[in-house]
């Protein structure tokens, strides 16, 4: 999809979300995220509350599963095929950001991971990190999971706690720029979203996103 650009984790509860939605306010991007498991916390529904026109650029699921599991396991007790192959995509002259689940390698359907449903659309990536014991394994793993496959890495976003050590090792072993990084939130709304996407907006027009 030309218009797309995924966005992927180095592992689950990493930011993804948060991050997606600085960065569509940021790039005025429209959100989707195509596999949804659980419905009490819906992703697509808190990146309408936080982006300015929400309503507008976040586009409902193509799959929305009852349990808050895996993919697979959620899509079984449901009853239900994931076939990203069938997915019906948004129409918008936007660049659309897709949101995946969980990390690169955690599975969308029995048969199928998240990294293959990227390679399948031909998507480039940006790539949600987080600074934590193991997070530079993590993040370097995942660089190399996604080149072997041949999914054009953007960037890094670094969600959280800033970790200068860190950061630099990344950066400089992988060669892959951080072109983001989103602070922890003490209170998460529009405001703070706007003004975290005002921050990062000319690093993205300085990288030619």
């Amino acid at each position: 999809m030309n218009n797309s650009i995924a966005i992927l984790g180095i592992h689950t509860g990493i930011g993804k979300t948060i991050a997606a939605a600085v960065l569509a306010e940021a790039m005025g991007a429209d959100y989707w995220k195509p596999v949804q498991a659980g419905t009490e916390e819906r992703d697509a529904q808190t990146v309408r509350q936080l982006l300015s026109d929400g309503n507008r650029r976040v586009h409902d699921e193509a799959i929305i599963l009852t349990q808050p599991l895996s993919p697979h396991a959620a899509a079984a007790i449901d009853n239900v095929e994931v076939d990203y192959t069938k997915f019906i995509w948004p129409k918008t002259a936007n660049t659309l950001l897709v949101e995946t689940a969980g990390g690169i390698l955690s599975p969308m359907s029995a048969t199928t991971t998240m990294a293959d449903f990227v390679s399948h659309y031909k998507m480039p990536a940006i790539l949600v990190s987080q600074n934590y014991l193991g997070s530079i394994n993590h993040t370097l793993m995942s660089i190399e999971v996604l080149r072997s496959r041949g999914i054009g890495l953007l960037g890094i976003i670094v969600n959280g706690v800033a970790n200068e050590a860190s950061e630099t090792f990344i950066t400089q072993y992988s060669e892959v720029p951080i072109i983001a990084r989103i602070p922890h939130f003490e209170v998460l709304d529009k405001s703070t979203v706007r003004a975290c996407a005002s921050q990062i907006k000319q690093s993205l027009v300085d990288l030619n996103f």
